[in-house]
């Protein structure tokens, strides 16, 4: 086939997608699903507003529950996406093209969950303003060498750099999809998203130089976000936080579970929209292989926290034995058996290429990293410094509640994306393979 007919071919198949979806059965049955678990996210906020935060697990001295626990897992989830898109351009690495758009929405729906949950972990959500600092009466201002501050501010600007990025990134193929709509209503649509593009060699060049500096700006906020509330656990004089490599540990936890939920989107997206020669067996290998570095190093991370314990003893190595032997062994070794067991399977290019293997290796993962964050959470704070200050967390229905719901909002928003924009980047897919003479 000639290059121009590949062309041809690549920018059909992608942006043909919305107005003639190739599986619309198959999408209302997912999409029921996730509105589902939206439908519970709502009741459980509402539940929440109405009684407050008693309805959750939280007491004392374990402060700090699943929200907080949700909130470090859904970051985690989202660096990959960022990472994936954005040092990958800049390295020229071209076989991101057919992984970066969707793993950009991930990441933008991710953070979109993560920023929630501190605010309804507030007590008073409607006054999370205050961590701003806007002009008052009261003279309320945000404690600027708090890390909670760090952590809002760093949030607030990842999530805004991840949108201008994601649709920066995304322009060209809108312009493509209003181009080649047949239909009013989608002619509209796209073209209002198009913002006017025409392909000009002036546009290019804007885009270009707006693409790699939101690129650029996207790789320190990944690590800035990562330090804020990594710093938030290691500043706080709580025995099993006190670590200095908490911020690089979390860093690479983060982006060892993103990478695991790229996987699961790029089978479930081949194999929905049939995306098979864009979507291809190198694409799995690649995450395979980077699932398995990142999962590597956060083992390595294991150890370190380990060996930190038995080297300081003390509350240390207590917080140590309660992981590994106490009331909340079952999360430690769960976490344990479920990110570096199935793991294994990505020695192998086989296993690695295999879209059933790598989605149950990121189901596997995924699951894993969130009992981690359980693992971290609840067994530095449910013992205090004195003996009288130990209480047991155990969550309640409106705890699950809200993590199902926020799969929900998660869901909702990724099937939504899939729907009604292009998912695969198709002019730079045409792009390498010009580069590359077809």
């Amino acid at each position: 086939m000639t290059a121009p007919s590949r062309y041809h071919q690549i920018t059909g198949e992608v942006v043909s997608i919305p107005p003639r979806f190739p599986a619309p059965r198959a999408w209302w049955l997912l999409f029921a699903g996730a509105l589902a678990l939206l439908a519970l996210w709502v009741v459980a906020v509402a539940v929440l507003l109405v009684r407050g935060p008693g309805v959750w697990g939280n007491n004392i001295p374990v402060g700090w529950g699943f929200p907080i626990i949700g909130y470090v897992w859904w970051l985690g989830i989202g660096h990959a996406g960022t990472l994936i898109s954005s040092m990958l351009l800049l390295l020229s690495r071209s076989w991101r093209n057919s992984l970066n758009r969707f793993a950009e929405a991930m990441t933008l729906f991710a953070v979109v969950c993560a920023g929630l949950l501190p605010i309804l972990h507030l007590g008073r959500p409607w006054y999370f303003y205050w961590m701003a600092p806007y002009p008052n009466t009261m003279g309320v201002w945000p404690q600027f060498r708090s890390p909670l501050a760090w952590d809002f501010f760093a949030v607030v600007v990842y999530l805004v750099v991840s949108v201008a990025f994601w649709y920066v990134g995304i322009i060209p193929d809108l312009a493509s999809a209003r181009d080649r709509a047949t239909k009013r209503r989608w002619q509209f649509f796209f073209g209002l998203l198009a913002l006017g593009w025409r392909g000009a060699g002036s546009h290019w060049l804007r885009w270009r130089q707006a693409y790699r500096l939101t690129a650029a700006l996207a790789i320190p906020l990944v690590a800035l976000v990562t330090a804020s509330y990594a710093l938030l656990f290691a500043g706080g004089p709580v025995h099993g936080w006190n670590s200095t490599i908490f911020p690089a540990y979390f860093l690479v936890g983060a982006v060892f579970s993103g990478f695991a939920v790229v996987g699961i989107l790029a089978v479930v997206i081949r194999s929905l929209l049939g995306l098979r020669d864009l979507i291809t067996p190198l694409h799995f290998d690649r995450i395979g292989k980077l699932l398995l570095a990142t999962g590597l190093m956060t083992l390595y991370g294991y150890l370190a926290d380990a060996f930190t314990a038995l080297y300081g003893g003390g509350y240390e190595l207590e917080t140590l034995h309660d992981r590994v032997g106490g009331a909340y062994a079952w999360s430690f070794w769960g976490a344990v058996v479920l990110n570096f067991v199935p793991l294994q399977f990505m020695w192998r290019r086989r296993f690695r290429t295999s879209p059933i293997v790598l989605a149950l290796v990121g189901v596997s993962v995924a699951a894993g990293m969130w009992l981690e964050r359980y693992m971290l959470v609840v067994t530095g704070l449910f013992r205090d410094w004195t003996g009288s200050s130990t209480g047991l967390f155990h969550a309640t229905f409106w705890d699950w509640a809200l993590f199902a719901g926020f799969i929900g909002v998660f869901a909702t928003g990724m099937l939504l994306f899939v729907r009604l924009l292009p998912v695969v980047s198709a002019f730079e897919i045409k792009r390498e393979i010009g580069e590359s003479g077809g």
